[in-house]
């Protein structure tokens, strides 16, 4: 009998959870295609459908041959948009790091993590993170050595900042979020979103 992650338990009462909530608010609230049995959004570049009577996230395959059980990082994050998001939220345009967000104090910045694995990842290669962000539907931007908005959702994009190694330091990589991101997901579901980023990210630099 396979063994089941505390993530995927985790995940699994989500969905359950998910059914209790107003699903007509969700499609007006974000203009969602739907039918009678799913809900659909798309997350860093791929399509997914939401079970209306289970709360199943899945992904469609790249091929469009199906679908599967979607991670905790996507389906943690679609949750909590659809979900929790605050009536009437909206983008404000200006962008911060996810530490600088209004509300947000004496918390460390990442990078010694995932952040700056992916950057290490990068580092030398940018025309691979400028293939990555662009099959992402990423539209470039003017700071750093690789910047690129990238749409997380339809309805909010992020941008990637990327500085390559040279003789004296690393690389480094920075993720920006619109202002007001913590009116449409919670602050920890923010690392969840830029973890599936940063797979994606590495899943297409080829």
């Amino acid at each position: 009998m396979a063994v089941i992650s505390n993530y995927e338990i985790t995940r699994n009462k989500m969905e359950q959870e998910f059914v209790r909530y107003d699903q007509e608010q969700m499609v007006q609230r974000f203009h969602l295609q739907h039918t009678p049995r799913h809900l659909f959004i798309d997350f860093v570049g791929e399509r997914y459908r939401i079970d209306r009577q289970t709360g199943r996230v899945e992904r469609c395959l790249a091929d469009g041959s199906g679908f599967v059980h979607a991670g905790f990082n996507e389906s943690m994050t679609i949750f909590d948009v659809l979900c929790c998001s605050k009536p009437g939220c909206h983008l404000s345009g200006e962008y911060a790091t996810v530490t600088n967000l209004p509300g947000i104090a004496n918390i460390s910045a990442p990078g010694t993590g995932t952040y700056a694995e992916t950057a290490r990842i990068f580092a030398n290669n940018c025309d691979a993170l400028r293939r990555a962000c662009e099959r992402l539907g990423g539209s470039a931007q003017k700071v750093g050595d690789v910047s690129y908005r990238i749409p997380l959702f339809d309805f909010m994009p992020v941008i990637l900042q990327f500085w390559d190694a040279d003789e004296e330091f690393d690389a480094a990589l920075k993720i920006m979020w619109d202002t007001n991101t913590l009116d449409f997901m919670r602050f920890e579901t923010t690392f969840y979103a830029a973890n599936h980023l940063l797979e994606r990210l590495k899943e297409l630099k080829y």
